[in-house]
Parts: structure tokens; sequence; C-alpha cells
């Protein structure tokens, strides 16, 4: 099983709430893409909405049982001329971490990012089986 692993949550929406508070158009704000994940029979696909990233911006590592998943979107020399009188579009940087229950092949993990939505592929390794032990006697 895949689980969202949620080290200091709480602290981090306390603090985009005060971001918000004191200047939502000047504090840098922290994404938190949605994300999907399927249970299939040898593997788990997990799916990350990330519209307007661009596939450099983009990190995905496995390390010690947790898939990292980060990135990074800043706003275009063109978007940054001008005086904005709207900001909806969100810009930061963004990490979600996933703790892996299962034992994970990392060396066939497979991602791909295709029309705003990371797609990163886990297979599991395959189970060992159980091994017969002779007894001898004396």
């Amino acid at each position: 099983m895949l689980t969202l692993w949620r080290q200091n949550q709480n602290l981090l929406r306390w603090s985009q709430e005060l971001d918000r508070l004191f200047d939502a158009t000047t504090a840098p704000e922290v994404l938190l893409p949605a994300v999907d994940v399927t249970e299939e029979e040898n593997r788990y696909v997990l799916r990350a909405d990330l519209p307007g990233f661009e596939e450099k911006d983009i990190d995905v590592r496995v390390l010690e049982g947790v898939l990292l998943l980060s990135g990074k979107r800043e706003p275009s020399s063109e978007e940054k001329q001008g005086t904005l009188t709207l900001v909806e579009r969100r810009y930061g940087s963004f990490c979600r971490k996933f703790a892996l229950d299962f034992a994970v092949d990392e060396s066939t993990i497979e991602a791909s990012y295709k029309n705003g939505v990371l797609t990163v592929a886990l297979p599991r390794k395959e189970a060992t089986k159980p091994r017969q032990i002779p007894i001898h006697t004396s």
C-alpha cells in the first residue's frame, strides 16, 4: 500500500494561512498538487496534477522507502511585466512524500509527464518464494 507521508502537515497548513493573512501576493506559496493512487495487480500508479510545470522543474525520487515528488513553478518573464491586478494562478514549490509499504523494484520505476499530469508507475518486487528446507537425520 502507498501511504501519504503527513509529517508536520498541520504546521504547513498554519504557515500557509498566515502567509495568506499578511499578503498572499508577495508571500511564496507552497503548492499541494492533487494526487490519485491506483492499485493494480503488480504495481501502484500515482497520478499528480501539475498544470503549468515543465518537465525539467519536476523531481521524482525514492529514498529509504519513501517516494518524493517535488518541483517549483515560477512566473515567466512575460508574466512578470506590468502591474498585477488579480492573482489566482499559483506559483512556488511543492514536496509530497509517500511511504512505500511494499517492496518496490526501484530499477523499473517509470515516470511520465503529459498534459499537466505526472504519472509514476511503481512495480512491486517479485515476492520471494518460500524455500523448502530439507531435514537431515544423523
